[in-house]
């Protein structure tokens, strides 16, 4: 317990010295490196997309009757969508996990909400609209078998 409560105020720590560095405001921007579909690497900072969930990187999901690896499709998507422009990062929070969850822009395009447009990412709170669009037309992983992160996580835990 001890051990789990110092990692993670290092981790809050670290996050808002990061913060601090870049010019007292709570952003950081700089070329980024992606995680997986809803995580990036901006500064030497890991950054959490605020307003989303896309599939982890091992997480696979089924279209068309076939199997597929939706999250490294999910990932490869913001990889693209980034394509080695500058993020500018603003914090809206830290995760249980000693991440800052923020809103990430490349130039004037909000990444959480085009990842969730894309049908790439389930949408909440202020995504919730793209996410029900996409829904309704049957696009990115909606196109599909999609068993939502929290209800498979659930779903796992409960086979223990």
């Amino acid at each position: 317990m001890t051990l789990a409560l110092v990692t993670f105020v290092g981790a809050c720590t670290a996050a808002a010295y990061a913060l601090n560095q870049s010019g007292g405001r709570n952003a950081v921007s700089g070329y980024v490196r992606v995680i997986d579909g809803d995580s990036l690497m901006v500064g030497g900072m890991e950054v959490r997309l605020y307003g989303m969930d896309a599939p982890e990187l091992a997480h696979r999901c089924a279209r068309d009757g076939r199997d597929y690896a939706c999250g490294k499709e999910a990932a490869r998507y913001l990889a693209g969508l980034i394509a080695g422009q500058q993020v500018t990062c603003e914090r809206r929070d830290i995760d249980r996990y000693g991440r800052v969850v923020a809103v990430c822009r490349a130039e004037k395009t909000d990444i959480g909400q085009a990842m969730v447009a894309a049908g790439q990412a389930v949408g909440y709170g202020d995504y919730q609209r793209e996410e029900a669009s996409e829904r309704f037309d049957r696009r990115g992983l909606w196109a599909g078998d999609l068993l939502r992160q929290s209800d498979r996580r659930v779903s796992e835990r409960s086979r223990f």
